[in-house]
């Protein structure tokens, strides 16, 4: 099963994002499900079952060692052509160790991959059909800023490829971890 580490907003954070991107949304871009959206953390891949059960045990422990975070959506940019993004502010040291322990905890069991890029906290709110210049998108999201909210969980979720009607990815929900740490 292809397996990813995330953090993932709560609804009310979400609806306010989903109507920021109204206006700018239009047929040009494939957009991401307002249902999909999350922090990535750790990509780890296919993973079989029993690495998967370990890497469960793995981030429960990651995560308890790792306090409530105030998290906040906020502006937004672009990965070269193809993604844009609207970013993260808030407890991001905080963010970014617990994304390192997320991704240390696959690669302990031989699983994931490193990017060999710094983590930069980010959701991605749609992918280009063609070759579409995404600074019009971005500079329309430059001045967001959404609600502040508190992350306290660590989600281990699924993505099944090609899986929904129109062909992009189901996400599923396989495990959820507290934030423990006080």
């Amino acid at each position: 099963m292809r397996l990813f580490a995330a953090i993932v907003p709560p609804a009310e954070v979400v609806a306010h994002l989903d109507r920021a991107l109204r206006p700018i949304r239009d047929d040009a871009l494939n957009w991401s499900r307002v249902a999909a959206l999350h922090i990535t953390l750790a990509f780890y891949g296919e993973v079989d079952e029993n690495h998967a059960e370990a890497l469960t045990t793995r981030l429960r422990r990651a995560a308890r060692r790792c306090p409530p975070m105030e998290l906040r959506l906020s502006g937004a940019g672009r990965f070269g052509r193809a993604v844009l993004w609207v970013g993260v502010q808030g407890d991001t040291e905080r963010l970014r160790r617990l994304a390192d322990s997320a991704a240390a905890a696959g690669r302990r069991l031989g699983i994931g991959r490193e990017s060999g890029r710094p983590f930069r906290p980010h959701i991605t709110v749609a992918r280009t059909r063609h070759d579409d210049d995404l600074r019009p998108y971005a500079n329309g999201l430059a001045e967001y800023h959404g609600p502040t909210w508190r992350a306290d969980e660590l989600v281990l979720i699924r993505s099944r490829l090609r899986a929904e009607p129109d062909g992009r990815a189901r996400y599923e929900r396989v495990a959820g971890f507290d934030l423990e740490a006080r």
